[in-house]
């Protein structure tokens, strides 16, 4: 019998969590976290991280258990999760996987090549070029030495673009050029399912739901934040805006304008990223009738009977 990774991915704002958890009810199954910054305790308002009553309705892994100030990456995601099937998949034959970061995706389902150690000397250089030349001279030789990777990474996050830099200037080769090997013998097939819907409604979501952050508190979780803020897993959509409100440079009306902003833009490079992908297939996040069908007929399914359509 085959084993079976459900991979629910999408954009930001889709309602990955709520499907998923419908799913894993119907399934009979729980779920992995494939969110690289809900890996993080400390960030709960702003990554919209799983409720305490959706986690008490489903098992959820790999969620809220690193320290902000511990160093994690996809590389390490890819260890984790990969140790934790294995052990999974003796008793089980199925679990979902739900997440808008691909390259944590892409690490558990094909694996990334070990990135080379980079000089502390390189290092420097970039961090350096970032500050004589700016976030937007930084973009445009990203653009320039790796433009395969820079149609995907955050363009408002510096540390991810200066990482590809310095693997670049190490190596002479782009960051893009590392996450294309071999893909990796797994114990599972993938059966992969895109959540989207029209980009007015997804655009009403993500302000919407911007808007219920900022009730729930997301300011007062930045503040509890600011002193360290120069953590790279803090330098995210909805966190470093507020940071520039706390400094001064803009009111809170324009730091809640920009995250919305910047978490549109970040969902259309979700899209980009997942779309890619020749074995997705698209649902809207509502139509679970149509997502169970699907994973119970498809050819690496692993058959095993539901409890009936929500």
């Amino acid at each position: 019998m085959n084993n079976a990774l459900i991979i629910i991915a999408g954009p930001t704002g889709v309602g990955k969590t709520a499907t998923a958890i419908r799913l894993a009810r119907e399934l009979n199954t729980s779920i992995i976290n494939a969110d690289s910054r809900q890996v993080f305790r400390e960030m709960v308002i702003g990554t919209a991280m799983p409720t305490t009553r959706e986690q008490s309705e489903i098992k959820h892994y790999f969620l809220g258990h690193r320290s902000i100030h511990q160093d994690y990456d996809a590389s390490r995601f890819e260890n984790e999760v990969i140790d934790f099937l294995n052990e999974w998949f003796i008793s089980q034959r199925q679990i979902i996987i739900v997440g808008g970061s691909g390259l944590y995706i892409d690490a558990v389902c094909r694996g990334i090549d070990d990135l080379p150690s980079v000089n502390p000397e390189i290092r420097r250089k970039i961090k350096n070029e970032l500050e004589t030349s700016g976030l937007a001279g930084i973009r445009e030789r990203l653009k320039s030495v790796d433009p395969a990777y820079y149609g995907t990474v955050d363009i408002n996050n510096p540390r991810r673009m200066m990482k590809a830099l310095e693997v670049y200037d190490t190596t002479g080769r782009p960051l893009s050029s590392f996450l294309k090997g071999t893909m990796k013998k797994r114990n599972f097939n993938a059966i992969m399912i895109g959540l989207d819907i029209p980009r007015k409604e997804l655009h009403e979501r993500i302000n919407n739901r911007v808007d219920a952050m900022m009730s729930a508190g997301l300011l007062d979780e930045v503040r509890g934040l600011y002193t360290t803020k120069r953590l790279n897993a803090l330098n995210t959509v909805g966190y470093k805006e507020l940071f520039g409100y706390i400094e001064g440079r803009y009111s809170l009306e324009e730091a809640t304008a920009n995250i919305k902003a910047h978490t549109r833009q970040y969902a259309r490079r979700q899209l980009t990223w997942f779309r890619r992908y020749s074995i997705i297939r698209w649902f809207h996040p509502d139509d679970i009738t149509s997502i169970l069908e699907f994973i119970h007929h498809h050819p690496d399914g692993v058959g095993v009977p539901r409890r009936g359509v929500l």
